[in-house]
């Protein structure tokens, strides 16, 4: 292997660095390729705790830059002396929050790699025309990275970006890491509904939570939410008006989730904006059933047997979903059975891994540390 300094460096641009989807993911192929490349990480919002899933020993620095919210004029020339003289083999930037970085590289003319993975509460309806014009114009140079179908089709579309410039990589999973034990026993008790996701508004796990209530009626069962955030407060309000606080437990945010998969009976998921979510693969991969709302990919992600328990954004439709899996055991086992075999034949990580090689490195990519 070649000195450190001559190892391909990444300049990751990230809204945020705190745990989530595209920072997980960035930390699943990080530690994959390991040594081969360095990494220098900015998140905007000064949070880094999702480097708690980095492996020692990586090559990663976190680099601060002055930011003032809505300067556009005063941040694009800071941020283009910025990669001026840090002179990155490539830019990564991720989502909205960064697209000034990717306006700044304009001026710049590095190699330049966009990931796409949804929009907040204000686009879950509809995309918002100074920002379609403004990612039509600041990702004209750039290769787009999108990893659901619905993101795809949006880019092509709407911000009208060349075909050539647009990629579908399909998010991966570790088949190994969350498939049950083989001698693993069947749960004993009440069966228990699942959750892993960040406690914010656009999850709307006010949702989830008045539907397992309606849903819970005479089986006793429980709900799990792995994840936390600014609402949970606000949702442990919810679970005592609802009634249901003692058959709810709020797990809180956990380094390694796999093992909660594992407790779980069926997962769901009460978004109200998705496109290809880590926690739903996951789950196809642990072998559950799948309650959700008709997001993003989620329904077309599933196998298809289970794709009917998949709801319009209605407190009642999820219940009534919930309701029919609690009741029905050997309907659960059936639909993990499938939703696992769908995981290992579609969204398996080396295909990721294979993908994102291509897109950072190209054909100089170096072996793996």
């Amino acid at each position: 292997m070649s000195d450190v300094a001559d190892r391909p460096l990444l300049l990751l641009v990230f809204p945020t660095f705190a745990v989530g989807g595209a920072q997980s993911r960035f930390c699943t192929i990080a530690n994959h390729f390991g040594t081969a490349w360095r990494h220098a990480i900015i998140a905007l919002d000064g949070d880094t705790a999702c480097r708690e899933r980095l492996r020692p020993g990586l090559i990663v620095d976190y680099l601060t830059s002055r930011t003032s919210k809505g300067d556009t004029l005063g941040n694009i020339p800071r941020y283009a002396r910025l990669l001026r003289d840090l002179r990155p083999d490539v830019l990564v930037t991720h989502n909205w929050g960064s697209i000034e970085w990717a306006m700044a590289n304009n001026l710049v003319g590095l190699r330049h790699v966009h990931i796409e993975d949804g929009f907040g509460p204000e686009e879950r309806a509809r995309q918002l025309p100074r920002r379609v014009w403004t990612r039509r114009l600041a990702l004209r140079r750039a290769t787009v990275v999108l990893p659901s179908r619905t993101l795809q089709d949006i880019a092509l579309r709407i911000w009208r970006l060349d075909a050539r410039r647009v990629r579908y990589v399909p998010n991966g999973v570790d088949l190994a890491r969350f498939a049950a034990p083989v001698d693993a026993a069947p749960h004993e008790g009440p069966p228990v509904v699942g959750t892993v996701a960040a406690l914010r508004p656009e999850k709307n796990i006010g949702r989830l939570l008045r539907a397992f209530a309606a849903a819970r009626t005479g089986s006793g069962a429980r709900l799990v939410i792995v994840g936390d955030g600014p609402e949970r407060p606000g949702l442990e309000a919810l679970a005592r008006s609802l009634g249901v606080q003692d058959s709810v437990r709020f797990a809180g945010h956990l380094p390694a989730p796999d093992e909660a998969y594992r407790g779980f009976d069926v997962f769901a998921m009460s978004s109200d904006t998705e496109q290809m979510p880590l926690s739903l693969l996951e789950a196809m991969a642990a072998g559950l059933p799948v309650a959700a709302t008709g997001v993003g990919d989620i329904a077309a992600l599933l196998a298809e047997p289970n794709r009917r328990f998949v709801t319009p954004l209605e407190d009642e439709a999820l219940s009534g979903a919930l309701g029919e899996l609690l009741a029905d055991a050997a309907l659960r086992r059936e639909l993990g059975r499938a939703n696992r075999a769908r995981a290992e034949a579609e969204f398996d990580q080396p295909r990721m891994f294979c993908a994102y090689e291509e897109l950072f490195i190209g054909n100089a990519a170096p072996g793996r540390g």
